[in-house]
């Protein structure tokens, strides 16, 4: 049974222990999508947008000294967007409506969290999945500039000096 099957059947028996679920989706950090069950809602856009929070999250939890993410919580006018930390590969994002026992949801979510963890680290290992090939094929390249950045952080852009001086517009 592939990993995607067994991160799917917790998503849906998550689905039957949180009343007021509405959605739920297991995503790797860079946006991929491992398994969803979220209905009316895509799930390509929704795991694209949650690597871009995760990414701001942990640069927020990083510059205001709170140690390492764990999970970041959005409340809109119809509902609640939880978002977990599932190890160091994969985030867990749940959808609740206005209604839900925010108490119950975390719970729920932090503990299918770590069962999607064992899951993930123990049928592919750390550093592999649906995408595993493209590591072997590209390990020869040369390793990236920032590889010494950490999952989830942003690249910081330096302000350059440009090359040569505008030239003074007319009537200005």
């Amino acid at each position: 049974m592939a990993v995607e099957t067994d991160v799917l059947d917790e998503l849906r028996r998550l689905r039957t222990r949180i009343p007021r679920l509405a959605g739920s989706l297991a995503a790797t950090v860079d946006g991929l999508v491992l398994a969803h069950d979220v209905p009316d809602t895509e799930p390509e856009g929704l795991a694209a947008l949650t690597a871009a929070a995760l990414g701001v999250a942990y640069r927020m939890t990083d510059a205001a000294t709170r140690g390492e993410f764990r999970e970041l919580l959005v409340r809109g006018t119809r509902g609640y967007v939880a978002t977990y930390a599932v190890g160091s590969t994969a985030v867990l994002t749940l959808l609740a409506d206005d209604r839900v026992n925010v108490g119950r949801l975390h719970l729920e979510g932090r503990r299918s969290g770590a069962r999607i963890a064992e899951l993930i680290d123990t049928r592919v290992g750390p550093g592999g999945g649906r995408h595993a090939e493209r590591a072997a094929l590209d390990a020869h390249a040369p390793p990236p500039p920032d590889a010494d950045r950490r999952i989830g952080t942003l690249p910081v852009r330096t302000p350059q000096r440009p090359a040569h001086q505008p030239r003074p517009q007319p009537g200005g």
